[in-house]
């Protein structure tokens, strides 16, 4: 019995160091409670974001009325060019992971939409967090994402479980 015991603080570790990655990645849902919707001012929104790599975005809309586009880049984002397209999802829900730092842009594909303000630039931090966007909010669309806090107690609550377990056993 005491040799499988001492295997449990190993096996706590190990499973910390699984679930601590998941526990740190936040899901962003655009447009705070408005959702992808053109009364947003995504700017706005995006600059009281902390977007990292693992994070996701997550894209809320009536589905036929709305539609994510994800362009190719700042030129094709700022003259609204929906032809310059890397992907398109129209299903009403959608994710899309944040997988790698620098800069990615999405769009409404309805025909004037993007033109009315109805796009956003993410950029996403390296996963230690040396960048991220500083823009100054403003109050229109700006709520900051409760699952950035939520993870960041989960990632808490997991810590203190493993150093609970580890006083037990030691």
């Amino acid at each position: 019995m005491e040799v499988s015991t001492r295997f449990v603080p190993l096996l706590v570790l190990i499973l910390a160091a699984t679930l601590s990655r998941e526990a740190l990645a936040a899901k962003h849902a655009v447009g705070g409670s408005q959702g992808w919707d053109e009364s947003v001012d995504f700017d706005s929104w995006a600059s009281a974001q902390t977007f990292k790599v693992g994070d996701e975005l997550e894209f809320k809309y009536t589905a036929g009325l709305h539609s994510v586009v994800e362009l190719a880049g700042e030129s094709a984002y700022k003259s609204c060019d929906i032809g310059s397209a890397l992907n398109s999802l129209n299903g009403g829900s959608n994710t899309v992971k944040l997988s790698k730092p620098g800069p990615r842009y999405f769009a409404c594909g309805t025909p004037g939409h993007c033109e009315q303000g109805m796009k956003v630039k993410i950029t996403t931090a390296a996963a230690d967090g040396s960048s991220s966007t500083t823009t100054p909010p403003s109050s229109k669309g700006a709520a900051p994402s409760t699952s950035a806090a939520s993870a960041h107690l989960q990632f808490l609550g997991l810590v203190a479980s493993l150093l609970v377990s580890l006083a037990l056993f030691f």
